[in-house]
């Protein structure tokens, strides 16, 4: 039995209880003349009743047992491989993994053999026993969901609170992954950082991490290996700041467009046409960098007597700028929408001309959201990877020229966790000193966004 069809099961069962309870309801009302809630809302507490349990249960179980299997396994390891200066277990259990999944490579020991037939023997007892306790618990959650049932229980109350649990629970979760993805990036930086000095790294202008097992860089000898982050920032901030410079201007200007001066037929094809920059993958906008604008600009740089590389800052921050224009026109569009038409009537009445009420009245009021669309189309040009990768190139050279080939934080962080990485080594470790580097920078932006959104907001009735 897979999942799916567990889960069919479950809401099978739940939508019999379902039945049965919003019957009940209506029965009960025919009889008494009086019921708290509508009828539905019993069925819906039943049904909750049922599913919910049964589901989390079903999750809780899944996540243990294979902590449990991954601890009794150990019975199975030869103290022998225990005590070998390599022995991993995540390795160890990856072939047995291997091996249970039809992954065969070479002739695997007789020992691992035995776990691999051991493990999966538990496996398929735990997968039977998960899948008969869960239904075992959906036919019992709804029969005391059931019970409930009468005249005077409220379920509309009821079923309310658990959906208001539902939501928190999401909130936490969303919060909880949050603060796990921070604290793992932290940790293997401080890794990072027990072995590269964190001056060196934020302030090194050299990136040139390919040499493992050179010796420290610093020391005289050519080609030894260095983890100056600057020209990785300096080359994000200078693709970032060409993109800006393309989607801030057209994407306003769109919005003031779009909003103030289109009309409703022009505005119904023109926004939903410019809305559809955002759903392109960013593959194909780096296909169309590398193999269309950088050739371009190469050629027109060489019939002006410029030296334009064949990757290059230009090239691909000119492509990125394309692809946020509809964060920035789509959400400032909105937002001057949003803008009270007592406003702009007030100006009218004052003999303001259109572009006076748009430039003195309308933009003003806007501008808080305006801002925030800005830096989010920030925040996205930031972490963009794949149109650095296929148009700027991965040379870490230090340069504000947007002519010369530059790399950016992401498209490093991507090269380094390429392949099978030893999380031992610098090399490895510097992704995550990068990617806690760029989090402290992106925190900065959105709380100097967030503080010039309180210093505009006006409030208007």
């Amino acid at each position: 039995m897979t999942l799916i069809y567990l889960i069919l099961i479950l809401l099978f069962i739940s939508l019999c209880w379902f039945y049965l309870g919003n019957n009940s309801a209506k029965i009960i009302k025919t009889k008494s003349g009086r019921l708290h809630s509508l009828a539905h809302y019993y069925g819906l507490y039943v049904l909750l009743y049922s599913f919910l349990p049964s589901f989390f249960v079903f999750i809780i179980i899944s996540v243990f047992d294979d902590l449990l299997f991954s601890f009794l396994i150990n019975d199975y390891i030869p103290d022998n491989i225990k005590i070998e200066p390599d022995y991993n277990k995540t390795i160890i259990l990856a072939q047995i993994q291997n091996l249970i999944d039809g992954i065969n490579f070479g002739n695997p020991s007789d020992w691992i053999i035995l776990a691999s037939e051991k493990m999966q023997e538990w496996f398929k007892i735990s997968t039977i026993s998960n899948y008969c306790f869960s239904i075992l618990v959906a036919i019992i959650g709804g029969y005391l969901g059931f019970k409930n049932i009468d005249q005077d229980f409220r379920s509309r109350n009821s079923v309310e609170k658990i959906v208001i649990f539902l939501l928190a629970l999401s909130s936490v979760i969303a919060i909880l992954t949050t603060i796990g993805i921070i604290f793992s990036v932290i940790f293997e930086s401080l890794r990072f950082f027990a072995i590269i000095p964190a001056s060196e790294f934020l302030f090194g202008l050299t990136w040139n991490p390919q040499f493992e097992g050179a010796e420290r860089a610093g020391s005289g000898q050519e080609g030894l290996a260095s983890y100056g982050s600057v020209p990785l920032f300096v080359g994000t901030l200078l693709i970032s700041f060409i993109a800006i410079c393309i989607a801030v201007p057209v994407g306003l200007y769109s919005a003031i467009y779009l909003s103030e001066y289109s009309s409703k037929k022009e505005r119904s094809f023109f926004k939903p046409l410019l809305e559809i920059l955002a759903g392109i993958p960013t593959v194909v906008y780096g296909f169309f960098a590398a193999l269309t604008v950088a050739p371009m600009l190469r050629s027109g740089g060489s019939l002006l007597g410029l030296d334009v590389a064949s990757e290059s800052a230009l090239a691909a921050g000119f492509v990125m700028g394309i692809m946020i224009i509809p964060f920035v026109s789509s959400l400032s569009d909105d937002v001057i929408n949003a803008v009270p038409q007592s406003l702009r009537d007030a100006g009218y009445a004052l003999g303001s001309t259109k572009n006076e009420v748009i430039l003195k009245v309308i933009l003003p009021a806007a501008l808080p959201g305006i801002i925030g669309s800005i830096i989010l189309a920030v925040s996205r040009a930031i972490g963009e990877t794949m149109i650095v990768v296929m148009a700027a190139g991965l040379a870490a050279n230090l340069s504000f020229n947007p002519l010369d080939a530059v790399t950016t934080v992401t498209a490093q962080i991507v090269t380094i966790l390429v392949g099978d990485q030893e999380f031992e080594s610098a090399k490895t470790l510097s992704a995550f000193a990068l990617a806690l580097t760029l989090i402290v920078i992106t925190l900065i932006l959105n709380f100097y966004a967030l503080y010039i959104v309180k210093k505009y907001r006006e409030q208007y009735e």
